[in-house]
């Protein structure tokens, strides 16, 4: 079973994503295709090689303008050749040097297993973000679970059902992109496991320091309800979401931005809508997260 990994970068990280590239090169039975995606920037020269005697590669691609992290991701998955692809944040790398054989076990003998989420650990030693562990009971990152979504800089996921569900909704350029990707897989009856064995390291860092965070993720939220849910499901699962801003966020900029973008949601096209059967919904509730919220 072939791995590839795909890193996405602006170019503006070069010895972080040195960093990244070398911890991919570098697993044990590993041999992995880095396939590493400039998003509208040339890939910075590195000085990381393939390790001697390692069938491993690098490859760069270029792409002409900034088209967003899925649109970039999607790119890269065209370019690479393995039957599991790693995406891999570029100021992140993986904690062990086994986690390519780890997950080439349990992907050869798992035939119904999509995407296993990883877990995210802070280099200094911190806690971690609750938002790093995809799930409600998100208190205990050290225990591994079915889950209904995934983070997007630290998984690994099937090829062959990637491209079978369309890959990454493009449009959304950022937030929210995975959870799409997550509830086509659900629906056609793939598995999705948060495994707390594979870990990355990553910096902590507030999603918020994106200046498009509040708009993009709401206008998103309002795409994937739209593109995925019932529209009895859909209703509740908005209006869930406007409950839950107004409760949760006291920065009226803040809740400008997020309005604006739900109201966008309601008004821009959101691309093909394929709502999801009954039993998916109500496979989703037996794993702890309904699709309302």
């Amino acid at each position: 079973m072939k791995i590839s990994c795909v890193i996405l970068t602006m170019g503006n990280r070069v010895p972080e994503l040195g960093r990244a590239v070398e911890s991919a090169l570098n697993q044990d039975d590993g041999d992995v295709e880095v396939v590493i995606v400039g998003n509208g920037a040339d890939v910075p020269e590195l000085s990381v090689s393939v390790p001697p005697g390692s069938s491993a590669s690098i490859k760069t691609v270029r792409l002409a303008h900034n088209t967003g992290i899925p649109a970039g991701r999607n790119r890269g998955v065209e370019e690479c050749s393995g039957d599991v692809v790693l995406f891999l944040d570029d100021d992140g790398w993986y904690g062990a040097m086994d986690v390519v054989s780890h997950l080439r076990e349990r992907f050869s003998t798992e035939h119904d297993l999509a995407v296993v989420s990883f877990r995210v650990m802070d280099p200094d030693g911190g806690v971690g973000q609750r938002r790093h562990v995809p799930r409600l009971r998100a208190g205990d990152p050290e225990r591994s679970s079915p889950v209904t979504t995934f983070l997007g800089g630290a998984c690994a996921i099937r090829r062959s059902a990637f491209l079978q569900v369309g890959g990454l909704p493009e449009r959304f350029f950022y937030a929210h992109e995975e959870t799409d990707l997550a509830w086509r897989l659900l629906g056609e009856g793939y598995r999705i496991e948060y495994d707390a064995q594979t870990v990355m390291y990553h910096p902590q860092v507030p999603p918020t320091r994106h200046a498009d965070f509040y708009r993009l993720n709401a206008r998103n939220r309002v795409w994937l309800a739209r593109r995925n849910l019932p529209w009895s499901l859909a209703v509740l699962y908005l209006l869930n979401w406007v409950v839950l801003t107004l409760l949760r966020e006291r920065s009226l900029p803040a809740l400008r931005a997020w309005f604006k973008g739900f109201g966008e949601g309601l008004r821009e096209p959101a691309g093909e809508r394929r709502p999801m059967g009954w039993k998916t919904a109500w496979r989703m509730l037996r794993l702890g997260r309904p699709p309302i919220v």
